[in-house]
């Protein structure tokens, strides 16, 4: 009988242990997640930005070399991230293919002008500078006309702004739901024992040499569940990698040492003071109170 007790009792024993370890896995990989979304906000939204383009329109019949001038100058230009030349052909081409029918059987000439496209590079893409861009390159006696999206690049700055603001707010947030979270995980843990406290009190064990094995426990279980995460955030890294390799999320080892290391430390630390307050909390109350 006794025998099989000990055996029911060691599977419940390692079933909450796994419980726990679980649960701090997927709290620390959403803490994980969410604090590479946080490293990378200015990768992901210089990428959108530069996305962005200057039209440049040319005037018509305009000596080659004149506009291969214009191409070494753009390039040589501190905002430039590529260029891209269109000749009036190509446009034509692609507004074909996209309107599904040829303009020019009706209209009898191609009136498309040879065009380069200037991308900038992020820290370019604001509304005052690319007016500035814009102003300069229009006094370029080949230039006909500059053009670009004024309202969506007013928005995209706009938004980007409030999107780094919310994001640094959210960050707070999720970092104090995890550390409730997996204090409410080791408390659970502890509780399950609190009887087991309360009989070593009685016999007369100290405080600390009660709370030292329970502290420990819940130590390797943060980094038990620590490690977890860690594997689960490589697997999802190396995925987003795959899908997303314009964001470059492997780029920068020495940010993403700091995030691991981050997380298992924080798994580790939450872990501790969550034993220590759970366990303090048992050793106060009277042994009547533990069946409430």
């Amino acid at each position: 009988m006794s025998t099989s007790f000990e055996k029911y009792q060691k599977r419940r024993l390692k079933s909450s242990y796994f419980s726990v370890i679980l649960s701090i896995a997927f709290v620390l990989f959403l803490l994980g997640l969410f604090g590479l979304l946080v490293l990378n906000t200015k990768k992901i939204s210089d990428y959108f930005k530069e996305q962005s383009s200057i039209t440049i329109f040319l005037n018509d019949e305009v000596d080659a070399q004149k506009v291969k001038n214009l191409q070494t100058l753009l390039e040589s230009e501190e905002y430039t991230k590529s260029i891209v030349y269109i000749s009036k052909e190509e446009a034509a081409k692609i507004a074909t293919e996209e309107n599904g029918e040829d303009f020019m059987e009706f209209l009898g000439y191609n009136p498309l002008k040879n065009a380069i496209d200037l991308y900038l590079k992020a820290d370019f893409v604001s509304p005052e500078k690319m007016s500035e861009i814009e102003n300069e390159l229009a006094k370029n006696s080949i230039v006909n006309e500059v053009s670009y999206d004024k309202p969506l690049i007013g928005l995209l700055t706009k938004n980007i702004k409030r999107i780094s603001l919310w994001v640094l707010i959210f960050s707070s947030l999720f970092v104090l739901i995890a550390m409730l979270l997996i204090n409410n995980s080791i408390r659970l843990s502890v509780y399950s024992k609190r009887f087991t406290i309360k009989t070593m009190q009685l016999v007369g064990a100290t405080k600390r040499f009660i709370r030292k094995p329970f502290i420990w426990s819940s130590i390797k279980l943060g980094a038990f569940g620590a490690l977890v995460a860690l594997i689960a955030l490589a697997v999802a890294m190396y995925y987003l990698n795959i899908n997303f390799p314009e964001f470059g999320f492997l780029e920068n080892t020495e940010l993403i040492a700091i995030l691991f290391g981050s997380i298992f430390l924080l798994g580790i630390i939450i872990s501790w003071i969550s034993a220590f307050f759970a366990t303090q909390r048992f050793l106060n109350l009277r042994t009547d109170q533990l069946y409430y």
